[in-house]
């Protein structure tokens, strides 16, 4: 899969199509005819990929999971131009980005299983947003991030907590998509506490469980819309 994300306005401006006028090059253009104004120069605003924040469950819920999960995060890292901001969390958060980098994708997987302490346990996800939000937030979701959560959304936490915490990241990001793997069965509905706890403050609700769900997230996270939260 080729990853791109959209593109965020910055306030910089460079040579382009633009309304608005470039005067110092349209005087250096227009030398060639005796200082008349014939060619005008116009700017338009600076465009530069958005940051991106995944934070994903590997609990005891989503082992079954987990290789291809890891898979999809490292080729996420690898394929996009900016750098990927990648935490996973069981009953704690922990930050793995520095592990998915390089181009051996197997040693790469095997310095991620040695930094995690808390494969496959219990799910804590109100607390890993937390932990995040305070932790990691101001420091990754600047210059409007968008955030990928991936979870089944099974918690055995805090449902007031993850209510809080999911809407205080929901707040920090130029937009919140949910990953769930369930969501790709016909039969699935998000009954579990967590996921009724959590949908009021996401953007895009998603399965990733096949090829066509990454090739569909793969549009998606290159079409976002440019108003937040829409």
């Amino acid at each position: 899969l080729a990853w791109r994300l959209d593109e965020r306005r910055t306030r910089r401006r460079r040579p382009g199509h633009g309304q608005l006028l470039d005067l110092r090059r349209t005087v250096r253009r227009n030398l060639k005819y005796g200082g008349e104004v014939l060619e005008w120069a116009r700017r338009e605003p600076k465009r530069k990929p958005r940051p991106l924040v995944v934070i994903a469950d590997i609990s005891g819920s989503m082992e079954r999971y987990t290789r291809l999960l890891l898979q999809f995060l490292y080729g996420l890292a690898e394929g996009l131009e900016q750098q990927v901001e990648v935490f996973v969390f069981s009953a704690r958060l922990t930050r793995i980005t520095r592990q998915l980098r390089g181009r051996d994708a197997d040693r790469a997987l095997q310095a991620v299983s040695r930094a995690v302490p808390d494969w496959s346990g219990g799910t804590r996800i109100g607390e890993a947003l937390k932990t995040f939000n305070f932790d990691w937030g101001r420091r990754v979701l600047g210059r409007g991030a968008v955030v990928l959560l991936i979870s089944d959304g099974s918690d055995r936490g805090d449902v007031d907590l993850l209510r809080r915490e999911i809407a205080r990241l929901h707040r920090s990001c130029h937009r919140l998509i949910w990953l769930n793997p369930l969501l790709g069965s016909p039969q699935y509905e998000p009954l579990t506490r967590g996921m009724q706890a959590a949908l009021p403050h996401i953007d895009d609700f998603l399965p990733v469980h096949n090829l066509a769900s990454l090739e569909d997230l793969a549009k998606r996270l290159a079409d976002l819309p440019h108003a937040r939260h829409t």
